[in-house]
């Protein structure tokens, strides 16, 4: 009988013993972060537990010579009325502001810029180029962030973002007009699409889908974890992982050409469990995004929203995660609970059609990279199948797969490329997109791969990990398509048209616009 490993130490464990083992005299102050507050001379960061500080001490450059960056988007929790801006800027500056408007050319007034300053330790970091003899012991990243709300729905809003010194409203910077769009009210049916993957990364396969989501203009983006590997590793472990933390102003930057325009819904992934920061690893993730986080009071990419008629939650895979124990059960049954009673709340909304859950980690999958996600099967799915949740995306392995709708861990029906689903009648459709532009993931025993025009219908075999650490194997029938690729997953929300009800219909596309799948998802 194999001897039970030892519990891995949680990730707050390993922050404050790795804090204490590698502080300086200004680490602890530096890094700590308060989201959304300013820490007054002599205030300490211990009595704040709301995310990232503004540093006050700064130092300040000539505004005219910091041109920002990285734009990126999110909805609120009403994607008609409510849309978050946010930017970084290349040091500190003074009076950030966003201007917009539904004419081009005519913006309002400045609205004032929340700062969240976001300190890293060099001495933490292995850089991918190195760093310059001339910065001082910390690096600090500057995120920018607007929240609009009681915005007009299916409205067409134009934007800039500057500070003092630097307004492209009156400097003619015309090529830093942006604009974003709202959703129609919730309950419309109009149609939309939407794009989805996990594990992009930074790099030219992250350029080339990309490249993709640009060809396809969809509504919004799904980026389910994992996002710019600045932490690469296995995440969790400060003493161990290696992390670049300008690598996320890469990530921003690459991506500014679509997440300007373009709103991107993340999720947390193992990568974004970055134990240098507080809160439970996530304090850089709450610097730089601005997601509605509304499961509770401080959650992390906890939050559900809603797009017209199809109703939209992440969750955290970190919490429940066997695989990577780290964060595991960190939200001591926050998450579940508030899983269950938010997919009660959406089901019985007759305004909502759909119910998509996004996160990283696999509920079902045959990849050998990080395979199945075992606490998943046990915690969440019941609550899939309990309230008909019509589709669950998420990355973690790095290739495309679509399982049969599955209900109670077993499929239900075949479904081959072109075939339909009833979400209702026949279960669950899981989705792994991980194929955002990281390196490819293996299948299970080298498993043959399944795809539109290379169908191969064999059995394949789930890994997964217990709690306890051992690793099994399992015979299965459900994996329907497999492509090891670079790819997305695209989805057009159909209305009900001369008698066909809603319809979700999903392709998979790979990065140069091949199509390797596609199923409708429908309630009848």
């Amino acid at each position: 009988m194999s001897e039970t490993p030892a519990r891995q130490p949680r990730l707050a464990e390993q922050y404050e013993y790795f804090t204490k083992r590698h502080s300086r005299r200004t680490v602890l102050q530096a890094s700590t972060l308060v989201a959304g507050s300013m820490l007054l001379p002599g205030t300490t960061a211990a009595a704040s537990t709301t995310g990232p500080t503004v540093l006050l001490t700064a130092e300040t450059a000539a505004g005219s010579a910091l041109r920002p960056f990285g734009r990126h988007l999110a909805y609120g929790a009403d994607s008609s009325r409510q849309v978050v801006v946010s930017w970084q800027t290349p040091a500190k500056v003074t009076a950030p502001f966003l201007r917009f408007g539904t004419v081009p050319g005519q913006f309002g007034e400045a609205i004032p810029a929340e700062v969240r300053a976001l300190t890293s330790q060099l001495a933490w970091q292995k850089p991918d180029h190195t760093f310059s003899p001339h910065l001082s012991e910390s690096v600090t990243q500057y995120y920018l962030h607007v929240r609009l709300d009681d915005l007009l729905p299916n409205t067409t809003y134009y934007y800039v973002v500057g500070h003092q010194g630097y307004d492209p409203t009156t400097s003619g910077r015309i090529g830093e007009i942006a604009t974003f769009r709202t959703s129609a009210a919730p309950g419309r049916t109009d149609a939309f699409t939407f794009t989805a993957f996990g594990d992009q990364g930074v790099g030219y396969n992250a350029i080339a889908t990309n490249s993709l989501i640009a060809d396809l203009a969809p509504a919004f983006h799904l980026a389910m974890g994992d996002l710019s590997y600045a932490l690469n590793g296995e995440g969790g472990h400060p003493a161990e992982d290696v992390y670049d933390a300008r690598k996320w102003d890469s990530f921003f930057s690459q991506n500014e050409i679509i997440a300007a325009g373009i709103p991107w819904m993340v999720a947390l992934g193992n990568h974004e469990m970055e134990g240098w920061y507080p809160y439970n690893g996530y304090g850089g993730m709450r610097a730089r995004f601005t997601m509605p986080d509304n499961a509770w009071d401080g959650s992390t990419c906890i939050y559900s929203w809603r797009y017209q008629n199809v109703a939209f939650l992440s969750l955290d895979g970190n919490d429940i995660c066997y695989n990577s124990q780290s964060n595991l059960d960190y939200t001591e049954g926050k998450q579940l609970a508030w899983l269950g009673s938010q997919l009660a709340k959406f089901r019985a909304d007759p305004t909502v059609e759909f119910i998509i859950v996004y996160c990283h980690q696999c509920t079902y999958s045959t990849s050998d990279a990080n395979g199945a996600e075992l606490g998943a099967q046990q915690k969440w799915a019941p609550l899939f199948d309990k309230y008909k949740v019509d589709l669950v995306l998420n990355g973690h392995n790095h290739l495309y797969e679509r399982t049969d709708p599955i209900r109670a861990g077993k499929g239900t029906k075949k479904v081959p490329s072109s075939g339909t689903v009833n979400s209702v009648k026949d279960g669950v459709t899981y989705i792994t997109a991980g194929g955002g532009g990281e390196g490819i993931s293996s299948i299970v025993d080298g498993v043959a791969e399944s795809y539109m025009g290379n169908v191969k219908d064999v059995s394949a075999k789930m890994r997964f990990d217990t709690e306890e650490g051992e690793t099994q194997k399992v015979t299965v029938t459900w994996s329907r398509v497999r492509y090891r690729g670079y790819s997305l997953v695209s989805v057009d929300v159909v209305p009900p048209s001369d008698g066909t009800p809603a319809q979700l219909k999903v392709r998979a596309l790979t990065e140069t616009g091949t199509l390797v799948d596609e199923i409708t998802i429908r309630r009848s």
